[in-house]
């Protein structure tokens, strides 16, 4: 499981260096691609410096999101060694405490890991708010304000958070009182 979590980083992260890389790439060219941009049909060509800026930011959105897929692969794998190190089920000399702790702490670093992963997520969605720019400014702002929407619909309102949350996956469960039964 652990594994496929990690996959996910690594393919997310090596497309970031495929993006940057034709980021760098298109800000080297930027007098020719300002050419072919101003054969579409659509959107206005900017100054230089302005396409140059909007260049400049989804660079800086991807590279963040590298940073984040690649911190949250080096997460998942910490908690591969964690749970590869946690103490065996017949262990005798780990007290329930420390077990406890263990599993909590390999717990936090995996939903630290996923947490990295999700920004890194939140980052091509705001790049495409980003690419929306090259379009009209307002395409941007209504771009940048959907993305806002769609997160916040996943993040609070989604099917899959209830489904999670009526599992009760989040609370302990109490054990019920065993009945006494009459001898």
């Amino acid at each position: 499981m652990v594994g496929n979590l990690e996959r996910n980083g690594a393919f997310f992260a090596s497309s970031c260096l495929l993006i940057l890389a034709g980021i760098i790439t298109a800000l080297g060219y930027t007098q020719e691609v300002m050419e072919v941009f101003s054969t579409l049909p659509f959107g206005t060509l900017p100054s230089r410096e302005i396409w140059e800026l909007r260049m400049v930011l989804l660079l800086v959105v991807f590279i963040y999101a590298f940073f984040k897929f690649t911190w949250s692969m080096r997460m998942y794998n910490f908690v591969s060694v964690m749970v590869g190190s946690a103490p065996p089920p017949d262990d005798t000399k780990t007290s329930p405490a420390a077990r406890e702790a263990f599993a909590r702490s390999a717990g936090k670093v995996c939903n630290l890991a996923g947490d990295a992963f999700n920004l890194g997520l939140r980052s091509y969605y705001y790049a495409m708010a980003v690419v929306g720019w090259f379009i009209h400014p307002l395409v941007f702002i209504a771009g940048s304000t959907l993305v806002v929407v769609v997160l916040y619909r996943r993040e609070f309102c989604s099917n899959a958070l209830g489904a999670l949350r009526s599992g009760k996956v989040f609370e302990e469960e109490v054990p019920a009182k065993a009945e006494k039964t009459p001898n």
